[in-house]
């Protein structure tokens, strides 16, 4: 009886891997989000920048500022692309739908059935 106890049930180990992937998930995703706090500041300081190198290159035209605002303007494009990849994917919000649902039905399920045993 004791070697029973000691073994892990197959759903346990499943319920395990699935926590450790949703915890991988979450990880990921808060470093995705990080990394876009961090883009849009960065966005906001180039296109501060850029405003100002093309207001100076309308008063003095020179190669080193034409340079410059082709540069900025350059950074300011990978910037954007970058911000429009997706935050989280809809795969991995339609699987956590799935698995709340999943697991949330068995425990109703648990319950009604201790409570029509229960009385």
């Amino acid at each position: 009886m004791a070697e029973k106890m000691s073994q892990p049930m197959p759903e346990d180990t499943e319920l395990d891997q699935a926590l450790l992937e949703l915890e991988r998930s979450l990880e990921q995703l808060q470093a995705r989000f990080l990394q876009v706090k961090q883009d849009r500041a960065e966005q906001r300081q180039l296109q501060q920048h850029l405003s100002q190198a093309e207001a100076a290159l309308k008063q003095e035209r020179s190669p080193a500022l034409r340079s410059e605002v082709a540069q900025l303007k350059q950074k300011l494009e990978e910037l954007e692309i970058a911000l429009e990849s997706q935050l989280l994917s809809w795969s991995w919000v339609r699987e956590v739908f799935w698995q709340a649902v999943r697991f949330g039905g068995i425990g109703i399920l648990i319950g009604w059935l201790l409570r029509a045993w229960a009385s």
